[in-house]
């Protein structure tokens, strides 16, 4: 199957299903897109703190797209596969005055900007050398979202129950993310490189970098009980080392825990770990015919609920995520 792709160049920056695709693709196509970071290039790998000072807001956060999907239709769900991503070699993470968790904290008024410089074959960013502090490279797309059904230009900055900004770092490669469709051929779009990121992304940005991705867009109707993004986490291995004990003397590779995650958007964060929950109860009653209230009781026991983001106003992104191993025909 041929790879479709997108440049840098074909990006927009607000959700509005007036824009016109800059490419068109069969459900199940593969498609390859360059992202700038979310500073749209303003910050770069030599850039000072003055850069933080000089931002232009209305050009940040720019996706590249849309992408229009033919089949897809209003009440449908967008199936996006996550089949690789490439950051690049450098990425930034900005204090920026009045944003983030603690704006206005009066300690973290001043802006401040840290360039890393990513080790991709170690894996890691080195955070501080002296003192051996490394961060793990985990990279996704912060922004994956669809054309609302509303008419009008609605900023890239916030969360929406179509997608958008969701800084959900468990979307990575391997994953997959699940979107209620609002209108004829979904209009999909993508950007901000994230190579790592913590639940939440408190102060307000990642470590910010352009990326290379390539996904996978399949046109699903068989969800309707997807209104708001759902995704599976990527099912990864991880490496152990063996302990003194160990009649082996070579590292073991143990799966790592998979997970189904349903989220709530909104401005109100209880009202969104409650919308969460009800997904999450939702999809095991509809798709695997549990009992509601066993289902509510199993989220309790078994799921756990995570503020994926918690700084772009006006909505948060708050996830139920229930471990595979639970359910295995999850």
């Amino acid at each position: 199957m041929s790879i479709h792709s997108v440049k840098r160049s074909q990006c927009h920056l607000a959700w509005d299903n007036s824009i016109p695709p800059v490419l068109t693709v069969e459900s199940g196509s593969l498609v390859s897109v360059s992202c700038l970071d979310a500073s749209n290039g303003q910050i770069n790998s030599t850039s000072a703190v003055s850069a933080i000072s000089s931002l232009v807001f209305s050009q940040l956060d720019q996706v590249n797209g849309p992408i229009y999907i033919t089949s897809a239709l209003p009440g449908d769900t967008l199936q996006i596969d996550v089949i690789s991503i490439e950051p690049a070699d450098w990425g930034w993470t900005g204090l920026i005055p009045g944003f983030g968790l603690l704006a206005d904290d009066e300690e973290f008024k001043d802006p401040h900007l840290r360039i890393w410089k990513l080790d991709k074959e170690r894996g890691v960013a080195v955070f501080d050398e002296t003192k051996g502090i490394k961060v793990p490279l985990r990279p996704f797309a912060g922004e994956m979202g669809v054309a609302p059904g509303e008419k009008g230009a609605f900023s890239t900055i916030p969360p929406y129950k179509t997608g958008g900004n969701l800084d959900t770092k468990y979307l990575e490669a391997g994953a997959t993310l699940f979107l209620p469709i609002e209108v004829e051929g979904a209009l999909f779009s993508i950007g901000d490189g994230h190579a790592a990121q913590g639940d939440g992304e408190v102060c307000g940005t990642a470590i910010e970098t352009p990326m290379e991705v390539t996904i996978r867009l399949t046109v699903r109707k068989d969800r309707p009980y997807t209104t708001t993004p759902h995704f599976y986490t990527s099912p990864k291995v991880k490496r152990i080392s063996p302990t003194s004990d160990s009649n082996s003397g070579t590292d073991q590779l143990q799966a790592e825990e998979q997970y189904y995650g349903t989220t709530g958007v909104g401005p109100d964060p209880r009202e969104a770990a409650r919308e969460a929950t009800r997904n999450m109860i939702t999809y095991l009653n509809v798709q695997h015919g549990i009992d509601r209230v066993d289902a509510y009781m199993l989220c309790s026991v078994a799921g756990d609920l995570r503020m994926h983001e918690v700084v772009d106003m006006p909505n948060y992104v708050v996830g139920m995520m229930l471990p595979k191993s639970v359910f295995p025909s999850i």
